[in-house]
This record gives C-alpha cells, sequence and structure tokens, in this order.
C-alpha cells in the first residue's frame, strides 16, 4: 500500500498543472505567444 500513498498525490499533482495549461491556453490563446516570440527572418541589406 506505500505505492500508492506516495504515487497518487504525484499524479494528482501532474495531472492539476497539466489541466490548468490547458484551461489557461483555451481562456487565452495568445498566452503562448507572449512566452514564446514569433519567429522573424534577417533582412539582407
Amino acid at each position: 500500500m506505500s505505492i500508492f500513498k506516495t504515487d497518487m498525490p504525484r499524479n494528482f499533482a501532474i495531472g492539476f498543472f497539466v489541466g490548468a495549461l490547458i484551461v489557461a491556453f483555451q481562456i487565452s490563446p495568445e498566452l503562448g505567444q507572449q512566452i514564446i516570440p514569433e519567429a522573424v527572418a534577417a533582412t539582407i541589406l
């Protein structure tokens, strides 16, 4: 039974974190664009 005692809280924490990310990106899709900027090609002078 000690396996379940240590794994359950960790699995709930991982699931909560992943679920929170999914909800955050569903509410505000442009959130990802602020974290990772859009690629811009350099111009040749």
